[in-house]
């Protein structure tokens, strides 16, 4: 059989996933979705991906709500919706209402993660899922004079009961009830439970599925990531944002300042955006991460003595081209650097060649901290600088660190490839490799 370029196009992406597939086997991911994912279209194609997730070993929690759900139970009974500070407040006609709609949305979705198919995804699958009184539940009470009654938020998470069934290999599906010690059951949030099962598991990542592709800013550009801090911000300011995103955001924020490694934002209405998002670098979503990117800033010319410190060691191993102080005193606004505890631990630079190519160099982290991803986080530094300037597409010279670029979406190309001007400065002794990334 001839080779296509969709087969060459499927040989090259199963081969780019493969260290996420590798990274992600036996660690634990939290998705949270609402009742509008499970009443629209694209409720079959998320089970086929979270089918796709348990087959790479990946230990999946799923929290769903049922908002629109209870909404139709209430509006069947002539009941009034009424909220406040984002609760609803739940009396025992609404409670009623609640359980019910709960109910049904658990039953659908435990439905469709069970069917095997023939030619389907899920064709000999054998997922198992599993639900309990793993969340316990208490009434928040009276909020500025008005009695919430069974409203609730989470009081505990059965932390080791959760663990204990991911072990063996189940998918645990909660909802958003909470039984409490009393006998009492109590309507929660679906973020805030997803929130609190993340932490009490330590989950590497909690993914919310949403209304939106992601976080946009006022200009309507999507943000592909952000801190907790800037979350907080975007909340406050952002009046621009989709409902669902302003109830999620204060929770990704909580999640990983408690420990929580990512949390991803991705709209449920694109077909495959939870393995665009988990399985390729760029990902399609917004994710919110603990450390603040008020780390990285532009080097000014009082850092040029701490940067000389950083990349004299690999220089002197012949990892860097030699930079004299000379030089860097001249080009030390071409350059980024990394912060950690107010100490330069990382840099990289960006060298505008034509009006849209431009070169990334002198890419250095320092030994110790070469695990904590800050290297990622200067190069997505250098091509968003690269974005503002209009530059179309990126090159970098390497004589180590060919496959680290590869992985992250660089190509290679060969001295051809580069601009002009910087083909006339190649040093052939070097014999530096060309690596090529369109922006």
């Amino acid at each position: 059989m001839s080779e296509t370029p969709y087969d060459e196009h499927f040989v090259s992406w199963f081969r780019a996933v493969t260290p996420y597939i590798n990274a992600f086997r036996g660690k634990t991911f939290v998705i949270a979705f609402g009742g509008k994912v499970v009443a629209s279209e694209f409720l079959k194609t998320l089970a086929y991906d979270v089918n796709l997730l348990v087959s790479l070993g990946i230990r999946l929690v799923l929290v769903h709500g049922a908002r629109p759900q209870i909404e139709g139970a209430m509006r069947d009974k002539n009941l009034k919706s009424v909220y406040h500070r984002g609760y609803r407040v739940t009396d025992a006609e609404a409670l009623d209402c609640v359980l019910d709609a709960v109910g049904s949305v658990y039953l659908e979705i435990e439905a469709v993660l069970s069917q095997g198919l023939p030619n389907t995804p899920m064709a000999n699958s054998r997922i198992r899922v599993i639900g309990g009184n793993f969340i316990t539940g208490q009434p928040i009470g009276v909020l500025d004079g008005i009695d919430m009654q069974y409203a609730g938020k989470v009081r505990k998470i059965d932390a080791e009961g959760i663990k204990a069934q991911l072990g063996l290999g189940n998918i645990v599906l909660l909802n958003c009830e909470g039984p409490s010690p009393t006998g009492e059951i109590f309507n929660l949030q679906m973020e805030e439970a997803a929130e609190t099962v993340a932490v009490a598991i330590s989950a590497d990542k909690l993914v919310y599925l949403t209304d939106s592709h992601g976080v946009v800013d006022k200009e309507g550009e999507l943000q592909d990531a952000m801190t907790a801090d800037e979350a907080d911000k975007m909340v406050a300011d952002g009046d621009w944002l989709s409902p669902d995103l302003r109830r999620y955001l204060p929770f990704a924020g909580r999640a990983t300042r408690a420990g929580v490694g990512r949390v991803h934002l991705i709209g449920y209405q694109q077909d495959g955006a939870l393995l665009r998002e988990l399985f390729t670098h760029d990902g399609v979503g917004t994710v919110v991460t603990r450390e603040s990117l008020e780390n990285i800033r532009e080097a000014k010319p009082d850092d040029i003595a701490a940067l000389i410190a950083l990349i004299e060691p690999m220089e002197a191993e012949g990892i860097l081209v030699h930079r004299p102080r000379e030089l860097l005193e001249r080009e030390i606004e071409q350059f980024s650097i990394m912060l950690h505890d107010n100490i330069i631990v990382g840099c990289a630079a960006l060298y505008p060649h034509a009006d849209d190519e431009a070169e990334l160099a002198c890419l250095a982290v320092s030994p110790e901290h070469r695990e904590w991803g800050y290297g990622e986080q200067l190069m997505k530094r250098i091509e968003k600088r690269a974005r503002k300037l209009g530059v179309k597409r990126l090159c970098v010279l390497t004589t180590r660190t060919e496959h680290w670029f590869v992985e992250r979406g660089y190509r290679l190309g060969s001295v051809d490839d580069l601009p002009a001007k910087k083909r006339d400065m190649y040093n052939y002794q070097r014999r530096s490799k060309v690596l090529l990334k369109n922006l």
